[in-house]
């Protein structure tokens, strides 16, 4: 209800006329709350960011919307991994003092780098959905 008197408001302010008589406010209330912001029209692709701090120690589940970077535990002779993809393949590379190790995956595959396995779980032009462990 709230939302549809919000939408009704904020069409009568863009088109110069005024609230509807059944919205229950006054031309002065209707004004104001037209002005006001909406926060209910937030784009409904707010998807949760991955935790990548949860994959310091190499054991993680990513959820991936577009690239990323992060740090990894030094135990795994490499500092920062960076992990990229399309709709075909996945690019884990892994980098650190002197060091660059990479591994190009496929849809369902499994590969590593540098003793941090990973596994391709769901892969789209879109969505990488990826699983690391360490080996």
């Amino acid at each position: 209800m709230a939302q549809t008197t919000v939408a009704l408001l904020l069409a009568a302010a863009l088109t110069g006329g005024t609230a509807p008589a059944h919205s229950g406010l006054t031309p002065a209330q209707a004004r104001t709350a037209a002005l006001a912001p909406v926060s209910a029209a937030a784009p409904v692709t707010n998807a949760a960011k991955p935790n990548l701090r949860a994959c310091y120690d190499g054991r993680c589940k990513l959820t991936l919307s577009k690239a990323v970077r992060f740090k990894v535990s030094p135990r795994f002779g490499v500092t920062r991994l960076s992990i990229s993809f399309n709709r075909t393949s996945v690019r884990v590379r892994a980098t650190g003092p002197g060091v660059t190790s990479q591994a190009v995956l496929g849809l369902r595959s499994t590969g590593s780098v540098n003793g941090i396995g990973i596994r391709v779980v769901s892969l789209s032009r879109t969505k990488a959905v990826l699983r690391l462990a360490p080996r």
